[in-house]
């Protein structure tokens, strides 16, 4: 999913975008004998003996020379030849486009900020147009193409995605949804859109001469907004873009044959960014009050809370709770991560030294209000969203964590990769609960190339298996074990970050197979291959300077979805689960991840480094 490496390496420095990028490097494609014995090395602790057989014979057959696997090599190769980047449409279309899921829970990541304490009523709407003014500002540094490029081990990384996360918005399809970016048009957009109590505003962010309107322009506009929206008797129309994709591409056909509903969808798809202004959950505890942050992030809660107070196919949805939860949606498909926590960091650093400013009174005019025509048949589309929706909410089991006893300064003076020894605990955690490994997915992102998305570091090795069966046995040297497993996947990530991991390249010998052959080569239609890509762990780090912590779904009913943002001296975790699925429990997860993290400090400190 989302950004895999370590901060320290990653530097910043200003240039002019399109030069910058006209400079990377193009996506390679791997050879073909390397990604079949890494594939086969990938399937040996996930799949039996008999199994991997099997697809060990297929992959001699597919692999022959003058075969099928040869010539959709040469397939891959002219694509990539003829085109920016060979993945990256094919990417967008299977893995977000395509995919008919709702996107709540099942693609859009949360992010959970810092709680903040609002001493009276109208101080969400002083943080808010604090935070407005800072998007504004970071979208300042896009728009003058001022915005620094980000370096990793001295290579410079694609800075697209930046570019494609403000003014943007999905678009539902009956069958296949798209992505509109309206900051390519001749005049951009100037507004962004507020929602409060189910009522959509568009709010005008600069003045006519093109400068953004200051904190307290923008706070009092919010004051209009907010007191002309107090009636809570509202449909929600938002919710209807939480339902399946298809019922929401039909739902949306019909609900904008209505002229009065179109401009005001298209006023919402136009928009720079989307803030709710969100009502107060009920009071919880200290500890409970993390993790329903994060189910408030990625569903709002369900139909009788915030679930209608959301555009969900809007790329860059800020959330702001009248009780101080505070955080972030963002719709997946234009971007990862890394731009979206990078826009965090900005913003919560400008809002640290941002202070209002007393500005000349010029009268703003009201923000304007969306009307909507609800029929009765888009009121039924409306029942049935708020339906799915709760059902979805019900089945969320989510837990948000923060584990304190260390933080990425212990791996570090052990001398290993903090990604690394968390995703290695993980492994434990999991073999601990299950006495089995399970295939296990870690976002490597692709930026070093140009448009470069992510590919997929397979955190289960055979070193993990040997380290995470071999723990609890009192009679094994565990210590070789452990550093023999986090350098494996040391060296998995690096190598997924230089474009020479398996799964992309799989996926494209398959879409080339669909293009140009009759049939599906065996290796896809094998049960390995199935059992390879049914991640029961879905897993991303996601570094931030904020305190902060994303929150996404599994990717399976039987799985797990699990992100890290580690900080020196603590880790912050969220783990989520189904609980239709007996065999999952995200808050016992989170318990065996804690525990294993602990289990391997005591390992390592009981043992001398000489040892290492």
């Amino acid at each position: 999913f989302i950004f895999k490496y370590f901060q320290r390496t990653l530097t910043r420095i200003a240039g002019r975008y399109l030069a910058h990028q006209e400079g990377l490097p193009k996506l390679p494609v791997p050879p073909l004998q390397q990604t079949c014995e890494r594939y086969l090395a990938a399937l040996t602790p996930i799949v039996d003996p008999e199994e991997l057989n099997h697809t060990w014979q297929l992959l001699e057959e597919f692999q022959k020379p003058g075969g099928v696997g040869e010539r959709l090599q040469k397939g891959l190769e002219q694509r990539a030849k003829k085109m920016e980047n060979w993945l990256s449409d094919w990417w967008l279309q299977t893995a977000y486009l395509d995919y008919r899921m709702p996107v709540v829970v099942h693609s859009s990541p949360g992010v959970v900020l810092p709680r903040m304490e609002f001493s009276d009523l109208f101080f969400p709407h002083r943080y808010a147009a604090k935070l407005i003014t800072g998007v504004l500002d970071f979208k300042s540094m896009i728009d003058n193409e001022t915005l620094p490029v980000e370096y990793l081990g001295g290579k410079s990384l694609c800075m697209n995605q930046y570019y494609q996360v403000l003014s943007s918005c999905r678009i539902p399809g009956t069958k296949r949804d798209n992505v509109v970016n309206y900051a390519l048009d001749k005049r951009p957009p100037t507004h962004i859109t507020v929602v409060h109590n189910f009522q959509f505003f568009v709010l005008d962010v600069y003045n006519s001469n093109g400068t953004p309107l200051t904190v307290d322009q923008i706070y009092i506009q919010l004051e209009k907004i907010w007191s002309s929206s107090l009636q809570t008797n509202k449909e929600p129309i938002g919710i209807l873009t939480s339902n399946h994709r298809n019922s929401w591409g039909k739902a949306y056909n019909n609900l904008i044959k209505d002229k009065t509903n179109k401009e005001s969808v298209r006023a919402i798809q136009k928009s720079i960014f989307t803030v709710c202004l969100d009502a107060p959950l009920p009071c919880a505890s200290d500890d409970m009050y993390r993790t329903r942050a994060g189910v408030q992030m990625l569903h709002g809660g369900g139909s009788r809370w915030n679930s209608g107070n959301r555009w969900f196919d809007k790329t860059l949805q800020f959330i702001i709770g009248e009780d101080g939860t505070c955080g972030l949606i963002y719709e997946h498909a234009p971007a990862e991560g890394p731009p979206i926590v990078s826009l965090i960091d900005h913003v919560v650093q400008y809002m640290k030294s941002s202070e209002m400013v007393r500005t000349p009174m010029v009268p703003l005019r009201m923000p304007q209000k969306l009307r909507f025509n609800i029929t009765p048949e888009i009121k039924k589309d409306i029942e049935e969203a708020k339906q799915n929706m709760n059902i979805m909410v019900h089945d969320l089991d989510m837990k948000v964590s923060v584990f304190s006893h260390f933080g990425k300064d212990f791996p570090k003076s052990q001398k290993m990769s903090p990604d690394a020894f968390i995703q290695v605990a993980l492994q434990l955690a999991y073999y601990r609960f299950y006495k089995r490994c399970c295939p296990t997915y870690e976002s490597a992102s692709l930026r070093m190339f140009r448009l470069g998305r992510t590919d997929t570091i397979r955190s289960t090795s055979i070193d993990s298996a040997t380290f995470v069966k071999a723990m609890d046995d009192p009679n094994t040297e565990k210590v070789a074990l452990l550093d023999k497993a986090v350098k494996a996947h040391r060296a998995y990530t690096d190598m997924a970050i230089r474009g020479q991991a398996i799964d992309r390249h799989m996926l494209g010998l398959k879409l080339q197979a669909i293009e140009d052959l009759a049939a599906l080569p065996e290796i896809f239609m094998d049960t390995s291959y199935a059992v390879a890509l049914h991640f029961n762990l879905s897993t991303s780090q996601v570094p931030a300077k904020t305190d902060c912590v994303m929150c996404f779904g599994p990717v399976v009913p039987d799985g797990y979805g699990v992100c890290y943002n580690p900080m020196d001296a603590h880790i912050n975790f969220s783990v989520s689960a189904f609980n239709s699925c007996q065999d999952t429990n995200a808050a016992r997860l989170a318990q065996a991840l804690e525990d294993a993290l602990l289990d391997m400090k005591t390992l390592l400190k009981q043992t001398p480094k000489a040892k290492l």
